[in-house]
């Protein structure tokens, strides 16, 4: 597959770059900003572009198989996501180029609560992350009214970070994902795993879903 990953210095995006180039795709990777272009791995092609732009999606979309998105705004910046969101799917109802959005896991619902919303939940978005989790949700929602329904929206466990590939994990497709523990989680490399199962076998397509342990 021709894929373009948009956020691809952060991350996730490095992650899911490395786990596309494993499996033999072939990687667009943009960045907003040149000196980050030493972190990506050599053999992608690198792209300086602003995933804001409807243009800039136009034109790394064109021809490609499919545009994973992976970005973050800083804090502060939050609500960018709808804006990033809706340039997405603006520029790829263009193209024609699905698109697979990571997220985050606001608009999931914690088991046993009769539909709750993670969003509500303070034991799995704190006041400090609640800008954050409201931005996704609302990026979510978007996603959800836009005429563009070439998309699937990809929610990380509650927890994600560095850690081991293990190729192990359990799929939901609305519900957040708790261990026997009591614990929502995933690392980055297994995330990227799951991403890239979807995106070379979509199961998802104009809906969202979610992994964890």
């Amino acid at each position: 597959m021709r894929i373009t990953v948009f956020g691809a210095t952060g991350n996730i995006g490095q992650v899911v770059a490395v786990e596309a180039l494993n499996r033999g795709h072939q990687v667009t990777a943009v960045t907003r900003s040149a000196s980050k272009a030493s972190q990506l791995p050599a053999n992608v092609n690198i792209e300086v572009a602003d995933v804001n732009n409807v243009e800039d999606v136009i034109r790394l979309s064109q021809g490609q198989d499919l545009v994973i998105s992976a970005t973050r705004p800083v804090e502060g910046q939050e609500k960018q996501l709808v804006g990033i969101a809706n340039a997405l799917l603006e520029g790829l109802l263009e193209t024609r180029t699905r698109l697979l959005l990571v997220g985050g896991a606001a608009c999931l619902t914690v088991p046993n609560t009769d539909g709750k919303l993670v969003l509500d939940d303070e034991s799995f978005v704190p006041p400090a992350w609640k800008d954050i989790a409201q931005a996704c949700y609302e990026q979510y929602q978007h996603c959800v009214s836009h005429r563009n329904q070439n998309w699937t929206y990809m929610s990380p466990a509650a927890l994600i970070g560095s850690g081991t590939r293990t190729g192990q994990f359990r799929v939901s497709d609305g519900e957040l994902l708790i261990d026997e523990q009591g614990k929502s989680h995933i690392s980055w490399q297994d995330f990227a795993v799951a991403l890239l199962d979807e995106a070379q076998s979509p199961q998802f397509l104009g809906g969202k879903f979610t992994v964890g342990y």
